[in-house]
């Protein structure tokens, strides 16, 4: 159960994108915060467990994926990195939105996080997987991973 898929499917990562994109924006639009917490059970949810216990995560690779046509496997420890990082924006955003009324810097994560997510949506360029890169070459991340990430086929 707590595993996350490793290579995952491009195309469902992208819906998954485009509709926390637009939940975001709806975040925006019309003050209503409480969305920051299903947003962040999902990117949560997703980080622990990839789409077993994300309906949305679910509903992306199990059902409009497969309907996109033919996957595009990409490989999942830069993804779960990126889902870490939507988990901790939206888990900051409500803390400082619902906890703390402080909902103008709650804002400004949202519309970072809005930013990343369409990038990721629209044009296949994730900012966390960027950001997973650069840990690796600076040697955050342990030399096992990379390779895994090097070749998404090496894992049995």
């Amino acid at each position: 159960m707590f595993s996350f898929p490793n290579p995952l499917n491009e195309k469902a990562a992208r819906v998954v994108a485009g509709v926390v994109a637009l939940a975001g924006v709806v975040v925006l639009l019309t003050g209503a915060h409480w969305l920051l917490v299903p947003l962040a059970y999902g990117f949560w949810a997703r980080v622990l467990t990839g789409p077993t216990l994300s309906p949305l995560g679910r509903l992306a690779s199990g059902v409009i994926a497969p309907r996109l046509g033919a996957p595009k496997y990409v490989a999942g420890p830069p993804k779960r990195f990126a889902q870490g990082m939507g988990a901790a924006f939206t888990t900051l955003a409500a803390v400082l939105a619902l906890g703390f009324g402080l909902k103008t810097a709650a804002d400004v994560l949202v519309g970072l996080l809005v930013v990343a997510a369409t990038l990721e949506s629209v044009f296949a360029l994730c900012l966390g997987c960027q950001a997973f890169v650069l840990l690796m070459r600076v040697g955050l991340v342990p030399a096992e991973t990379c390779e895994r990430c090097a070749n998404i086929w090496s894992r049995a």
